[in-house]
């Protein structure tokens, strides 16, 4: 374990996360509120160009910066089978073998890990396909759908909140299985997909769109299902929820021996194509 590894472990998680989840929620003063956002973008050389609100200033907070809505048509929808649920780095996607997902090299971990559920829940995608799509800070924050479908539970798992990046990923054993996630499963055309949006330090909560803030907290699983079928349903491309400040999402689908679109470790927009 390297010496960042081993910090983060020694450091208070979740304090840290929500001290700055309400400094990221702060209006006034005005002006601090704008410096912070000024600071993030020449720090991660971001634009808004494509974002809907152009002026920094005109930010309620930075979290409303950080999960910017962007400007009609700036992620038009590819017309392929599968698009990506977010943009970032897509830096696993392949096949699921006998339920082991790939981390990074040399490390892995079960979907029965990630989904922390039951075996029959985990079961149909043991020979499936997996993408892991990781959001940096300058990237756009909301998590969309690949491909059309109807929510049928969320699961709200507690965890650690180590980072997400590549040293962590290449450092801790089964880092998407141990950190804070929320598991949302959904039945499609192309049978059960499932969307882990992770946790991580400093990402100050996960909203929805069906339930707002996923409000994280350590203690037991909280799950919510919908019953006779009436849970939300959603096209390829509907928007299904945002981090407050970055993380990762994992798709898995039962389908085997996806068409891949991209390579692993390219980078990938929101809505462009995944795989057919």
């Amino acid at each position: 374990m390297t010496l960042f590894i081993g910090l983060q472990a020694l450091l208070p998680q979740h304090l840290l996360s929500r001290a700055i989840g309400w400094l990221a929620f702060l209006q006034h003063p005005a002006w601090l509120k704008t410096l912070l956002i000024k600071a993030f973008m020449w720090s991660y050389g971001i634009s808004l160009d494509e974002a809907q609100i152009k002026d920094p200033a005109a930010f309620d907070h930075f979290n409303h910066f950080f999960t910017r809505a962007l400007e009609e048509g700036a992620r038009p929808l590819a017309p392929s089978h599968w698009v990506s649920p977010a943009d970032g780095t897509l830096s696993q996607r392949g096949p699921i073998e006998s339920g082991a997902i790939i981390q990074a090299k040399g490390r892995g971990y079960d979907v029965i890990e990630l989904l922390a559920g039951a075996s029959e829940e985990a079961d149909p995608f043991n020979h499936g396909s997996f993408a892991t799509v990781y959001l940096s800070p300058r990237d756009y924050h909301r998590i969309h759908m690949p491909i059309s479908g109807q929510l049928q539970w969320t699961r709200y798992v507690p965890g650690d909140l180590f980072a997400v990046n590549e040293a962590t990923t290449a450092g801790v054993d089964k880092l998407f299985a141990r950190n804070e996630r929320l598991v949302c499963y959904f039945t499609t055309a192309e049978g059960p997909v499932v969307l882990v949006l992770v946790g991580a330090i400093i990402v100050a909560g996960i909203e929805t769109v069906w339930g707002g803030v996923e409000s994280p907290a350590p203690g037991a699983i909280r799950e919510r299902v919908w019953a006779n079928n009436d849970g939300p349903v959603f096209s390829a491309g509907d928007e299904v929820g945002r981090f407050f400040l970055g993380s990762t999402v994992v798709m898995l689908t039962t389908q085997p021996n996806l068409n891949w679109s991209k390579d692993s470790g390219g980078t990938i927009k929101v809505n462009a194509s995944l795989a057919d």
